[in-house]
């Protein structure tokens, strides 16, 4: 079935975009800051007690950095890189988290000297380096969950340690003469099964109950990560919804009186506002018996659309052109076979598309410019455009 670009955005804002659009060349990114606006309102409405932390890799781009700065919002950030730019925008250490459990002990020290107190963990070596370069510094620790084959793009195994782990790890941050802060989990990114939250929380409140108990370590906080959903092809439930059913879990397991709750949007946040614009270069079929067709257009997996990879993410694609149906495979202009975004996933075009025609890749705000190569077969990074 064509898209219908009013279950993504109101007419107005989508004719707003387009008629930008329509003056650029392809291929860039158009990202209308209103839509991000009021998703961080949303947000806020929904978890009035939390504090937001966006995540910056999701976008770093200074437009919205200074937008969620204006808000109110705190920052999730990954590396010196990220902290020189969001710092760099007048943001105060006191509301940036280094939220990577990766990190050089030199990149810690940087965090630290800039006035960073804030320090995500998962491992023993992480936190004595955390330790020596970071002293008295607040860490939380990063556990893993179940439940990441329900999520798009899921965010399992690499970050996040078990509980036995997180237990010794935050009696240890005592020891070392840091402050065992609290908590963090991630449910995958585009999360779709919202049970997996109290899964994670039921884990969490284990550990601060036998901290507690056993060690006399009270924790103050709560790291729900991010996972909220955009809105793709196939539908999710609400943020509202969202809302309501985490809150009833961490009221089922803390009652009324909760720890300090962080949580660390970036997809939610930004990626209904973008549109991604790109033209059609060829359409091509494999053999003269072949039933369907190749679309090959000016952008693909190493031009901002890495989400496609193994087609997890499927964006919403909208064209002008009207009239019969054909099944297509998409796929992008360089030089590497990996460059097919949609074979296996069937996705739908008009009969009539030609080359030179648009494709508008709806809710594209997210890990696009961020995760656009620098220089793959000479295409310049993708262009963006904020209005």
């Amino acid at each position: 079935m064509p898209i219908n670009v009013e279950d993504y955005y109101p007419r107005a804002t989508f004719d707003k975009m387009k008629a930008f659009a329509d003056q650029k060349e392809t291929p860039f990114v158009v990202i209308d800051r209103q839509i991000i606006s009021q998703a961080y309102d949303d947000l806020h409405a929904g978890f009035p007690f939390a504090k937001v932390y966006y995540a910056v890799k999701a976008n770093p781009a200074v437009e919205i950095i200074d937008l969620l700065k204006d808000k109110g919002s705190n920052f999730d950030i990954a590396s010196i890189y990220e902290l020189d730019k969001v710092m760099g925008r007048g943001v105060g250490p006191e509301r940036i988290s280094y939220g990577n459990t990766i990190k050089k002990a030199r990149d810690v020290r940087y965090f630290f000297e800039k006035g960073v107190r804030l320090f995500a963990t998962d491992s023993e070596a992480d936190l004595r380096n955390i330790a020596k370069a970071a002293p008295g510094s607040k860490v939380y620790v990063r556990i893993l969950t179940e439940g990441s084959t329900s999520a798009d793009w899921p965010l399992s195994r690499k970050f996040g340690c078990n509980l036995d782990m997180a237990l010794d790890l935050l009696i240890l941050a005592k020891q070392l003469g840091l402050v065992p802060y609290g908590l963090s989990f991630h449910v995958g990114s585009q999360q779709r099964d919202i049970d997996v939250w109290d899964a994670a929380i039921a884990k969490v409140k284990v550990i601060f109950e036998r901290l507690k108990e056993e060690d006399g370590i009270e924790l103050k906080m709560i790291n729900l990560g991010g996972g909220f959903p955009a809105n793709y092809i196939t539908r999710t439930n609400s943020l509202e919804t969202y809302a309501e059913e985490i809150i009833r879990f961490l009221k089922e397991d803390f009652g009324d009186e909760l720890p300090e709750i962080i949580l660390e949007p970036g997809r939610s946040l930004i990626a209904n506002a973008g549109m991604l614009v790109s033209e059609v270069v060829l359409i091509s079929r494999k053999s003269r018996t072949a039933v369907e067709r190749w679309v090959y257009i000016d952008v693909g997996l190493f031009g901002g659309l890495i989400e496609t990879l193994g087609e997890a993410i499927k964006f919403p694609i909208w064209t002008e052109k009207k009239g019969e149906m054909e099944e297509v495979v998409i796929a992008g202009p360089t030089c590497d076979s990996a460059d097919i975004m949609y074979e296996n996933h069937k996705y739908c075009l008009p009969l009539n598309l030609s080359s030179g025609d648009r494709l508008y890749w709806l809710s594209t705000g997210a890990y696009t410019t961020s995760y656009s190569a620098v220089e793959f077969n000479g295409f310049p990074p993708l262009k963006a455009y904020y209005l």
